[in-house]
């Protein structure tokens, strides 16, 4: 039986042209809560990373975590009768989502305005690293090349060093979830309307709106203040940042009304009343002490767990550096189902991060599957495009459908 969860977005069809992460991203979310996401793909290899992280039975397990509950429709892009197999399907769905290079969907015939003649209120969803417009939007990127535009990587790392980047796809799967948010929006606006919309969804854009203070400090201060990396440490509050404890490093926020938290667990009321710490502009002028005072204090226990414990005792916001390896076997993450266990038919058991949207009283994480390259190809033309055995036979034999058991 299927249960309400996973029919929340029951009745939506979105036709998936992409690939990678930040547009697989977005619609995961969907096919997740129950939209039917057909996935196209180019044949004969298909979405690029079904060669990325192989390592069982030549199955990609990075496939496989961006593609549960999704439908694979895998065709010959470079055959007109593939093409307009598409253009059939545009007819059936409510939502494209493409995360192509700017220029390549029109190049294809299925820009908005095609999309529009085929379907009015057809909702395009455009996923880009630069954007659609603007001086940047040909050029080729990623996640860390919008990254280093945004502003973002130069505020990571060391700051006597070269700056770093972080090895998780931050910016793509935030791009990804604003898109889902975007699509979500434009769809309520139809309902209303009757009207489509063209999506610009950029990594750029979205990594640039998680500049909390940096933008408006430099602005506001006329350039006085040039935001640049901390480090381990925060830069405009104090203290809060990385600190290293005995056998272990531990994040602290001890900033504002935590500072007076912070004070009574390392028995120092004194502090709070210090003119030289009284608010954070005048313990960042301190920094260098205030991590002093603090790591001394830290090293006073046998290990970081008993740091931890007693900050907590104190409602200081604070939390041990886990491994990646830590987190899979955490008490916490697994009862949130933050880490989840799926059970692929190729690569067998194997842990994922977990659905990240979760509605109480009901399970996150659904026995879903990923699909094997073409997988649905009969069933998506004889569903949805009504094609009858023999149409579908000679489109097989014809080339333009493929599939293959990866």
């Amino acid at each position: 039986m299927v249960s309400e969860r996973e029919q929340i977005l029951a009745g939506i069809r979105i036709l998936d042209f992409t690939r990678a992460l930040a547009g697989p991203t977005c619609t995961r979310l969907f096919s997740e809560l129950g939209a039917e996401v057909i996935k196209v793909e180019s044949a004969p290899e298909g979405d690029t990373t079904r060669r990325v992280s192989k390592l069982r039975n030549e199955r990609s397990l990075y496939y496989v975590q961006q593609s549960l509950n999704k439908k694979s429709l895998c065709l010959d892009l470079r055959k007109p009768e593939g093409i307009e197999l598409l253009r059939e399907l545009v007819k059936k769905c409510d939502v494209v989502v493409e995360n192509f290079k700017p220029g390549v969907i029109t190049a294809m015939g299925l820009g908005f305005a095609a999309l529009q003649a085929i379907k009015p209120d057809i909702i395009l969803c455009s996923i880009s690293a630069l954007g659609q417009t603007g001086p940047l939007s040909a050029k080729p990127g990623y996640d860390y090349i919008a990254q280093a535009y945004a502003g973002v990587t130069s505020m990571i790392g060391d700051p006597d060093d070269a700056p770093s980047i972080p090895l998780l796809g931050i910016g793509d799967v935030l791009t990804g979830t604003h898109g889902a948010f975007a699509v979500a929006a434009a769809l309520l606006y139809r309902a209303r309307t009757g009207k489509g919309k063209h999506i610009d969804i950029a990594l750029l854009d979205a990594y640039y709106h998680c500049h909390e203070v940096n933008v408006h400090q430099i602005s506001g201060s006329y350039g006085a203040i040039k935001p640049k990396r901390g480090g381990r440490h925060l830069s405009y509050l104090c203290p809060a940042g990385v600190f290293r404890g005995t056998g272990g490093d531990i994040t602290i926020m001890g900033f504002l009304h935590h500072w007076q938290d912070l004070c009574r667990a390392m028995e120092r009321p004194d502090l709070t009343e210090d003119p030289k710490y009284i608010n954070d502009q005048m313990r960042l002028s301190r920094r260098d002490e205030v991590v002093e005072m603090v790591e001394s204090w830290l090293k006073t226990f046998p290990d970081v767990g008993s740091a931890e414990a007693r900050l907590d005792a104190f409602n200081v916001p604070c939390a041990p550096i886990l491994s990646v390896e830590e987190t899979v076997s955490h008490p916490h993450f697994i009862a949130r189902g933050t880490v989840r266990t799926v059970n692929d038919r190729l690569a067998g058991e194997f842990e994922i991060p977990g659905m990240p949207i979760k509605f109480m009283g009901e399970e996150a994480n659904q026995p879903f599957e990923a699909p094997t390259l073409g997988q649905h190809n009969a069933e998506i033309l004889r569903s949805v495009l009504g094609k009858n055995e023999e149409e579908i036979n000679e489109l097989t034999q014809g080339g333009i459908l493929f599939s293959k058991e990866v």
